[in-house]
Parts: C-alpha cells; structure tokens; sequence
C-alpha cells in the first residue's frame, strides 16, 4: 500500500567539510550541523555521520525519526559520483522517498536561485557550473586526487610544494614558505605530514596562504594567481562570455576574485543563497514530482 504524501520534507547538503540537514513544513524550517560526509572517502563514516544527523534533527525539529524518514527526501553529498553510489547509499539509508545526487547541483541551485550565470565553487573540493536557459553544466568535482584544482586542499598541497621548491632554490625567498618549513620541521617534516594528510587537513592551510597573500607575499599571491587562472580557463570553456554572472562561493572562492581577468571581476556576483538552500528548493521540486505521480 502507498504510503500517503507528508507535507513535511527533508533537504541535505553534506561535503567535505560539514553536513547540514533541514526539515520542512511550510515555513518552518529546523536546521542543524554535523561532521563531513563524503561517500567515496569514506562511505561507512558518510553514513554514520548521516544517521547521526538524523538524530540530531529530530531532536531538534521535536519530531520521531520514524516520521523524518517517512518524508519526502533530497540530499545533495559530496562524493556522489554516479548512480550506483547514489543506489547503494539509498539503500544504507532508511527513507521511504528519496533522490540522491552530487553537492553541485544544490550548490548551483543555491547560489543563482533560478537565475542565469555561471558559479566556481571552491570549497574543500571544487568544480565549476552553469545554469543557462533552463539547462544545467558542470564540471570539476572529480576528488582530490584527479581535479578539485583551485580548492583549499589544493591551496594547501600548493603551499607545502612551492615551499620545498624554495628549498631547491627553484621560487624566491617567501615569509610564508620560511613559517611552514618551521611549523613541520623543514622539508623532511614537510614530507612526511603531507603523505599522511587528508584533504580537510591540507584545506585547512588555505588560510596560511590567503593570509601571506594580504601581506604581499609572492609565493602566496602566486597560488593564488594559478587557482584563479584555473577558473577563469575552465569558465571560458564552459561558454562564459561578458554579461553573464559569475559568483564564487565556498570557503576559499571569493579569495580568487581579484585574481581574475578584469573583465570576469566587472561580472562577480554574490550568491542568492547558500548549498542548503539550493538542496530545499529542489526538495521542494521533488515533492512537485512526488505529488505529481499520485495525482
């Protein structure tokens, strides 16, 4: 027997970084954070840190959890990278009706709303999109080891390269690169905890850089410069030509934006909303889908 259609629906939006779950009613909206939940890195924890979450809402939202499952459900995660993870975390998780795909829809979704442009998200992973005449685009995404360029991780894995190439003699002399050489024990040290770091951990040097780029260092501005140039290559041959937006979103992406072309900088946008917000909007249509098929 079907199960009756609950006006109560759930949105998703977990990356590399954090995971946040929202259930919705109406107008009201209960909202609450827990750790990262990438599938492909770790699918057991991914889960683990879904269910949790889960709890965590209901509490939160004054609900049972037996009634969170029951709604209609869109999650938006980072390490989705085809239909048959997609399946297989559906089945790992106990949702009646739920559509599974990667974080940059919701993060597109989110930062245009229903507008046109294009949008470089560059958080822990990266990738860039588009939203034009009704149809969607992506690129990048593809993980830590074969893309996530211009990323934080990336920022950080760049940071403890050009030091050790300061080291060879290769890039000039950096503050940045002599604070780093010092805070993992020279380049031995350096070496040796980078093999070992996960990318949350050499995200979390992106901000060593971006803070020696704002003192003029120019090993820091240069990583900076080959992130943005990245973007701006990619966003060209995704199609993007003057007079259409571009927003930068994620942790580190507004940090490439005066390292763009002049001419993409006339056209920088801020985001209309945030990854959740998008992932509420396309519960939303989901519903409309839902609805649709029962009518």
């Amino acid at each position: 027997m079907t199960q009756p259609i609950n006006t109560l629906i759930l949105a998703v939006d977990g990356g590399g970084t954090r995971c946040r779950l929202a259930a919705i009613e109406g107008e009201v909206i209960s909202r609450v954070e827990v750790g990262a939940a990438n599938v492909s890195t770790n699918f057991e924890a991914a889960c683990a840190e879904l269910l949790g979450g889960l709890q965590v809402l209901a509490a939160e939202s004054g609900r049972e959890v037996s009634t969170l499952t029951r709604a209609p459900t869109y999650m938006g995660l980072a390490g989705i990278t085809g239909e048959a993870i997609a399946r297989k975390l559906a089945q790992a998780l106990p949702f009646d009706r739920i559509k599974i795909e990667d974080d940059r829809a919701a993060a597109l979704r989110g930062a245009l709303g229903e507008g046109e442009g294009f949008v470089a998200h560059c958080g822990t992973g990266s990738f860039l999109a588009s939203q034009l005449s009704g149809g969607r685009r992506f690129s990048g995404g593809w993980g830590p080891v074969l893309g996530d360029q211009a990323s934080a991780q990336w920022v950080g894995r760049r940071a403890l390269s050009e030091t050790l190439e300061c080291v060879d003699g290769l890039n000039g002399s950096s503050v940045m690169a002599t604070q780093l050489l010092s805070r993992f024990g020279g380049p031995a040290g350096i070496v040796q905890v980078a093999a070992k770091m996960t990318p949350y951990e050499l995200g979390s040097l992106a901000p060593v850089v971006t803070e020696f780029s704002d003192q003029g260092d120019e090993l820091a501005k240069k990583i900076l410069q080959d992130g943005a140039d990245h973007l701006a290559g990619r966003l060209t041959k995704m199609g993007w030509v003057a007079g259409l937006s571009i927003c930068l979103t994620g942790g580190i992406g507004p940090r490439f934006g005066p390292y763009l072309p002049t001419i993409m900088q006339s056209e920088l946008v801020e985001p209309a909303g945030d990854p959740l917000s998008g992932a509420i909007a396309l519960v939303r249509e989901f519903l409309e889908e839902i609805e649709s098929e029962h009518r």
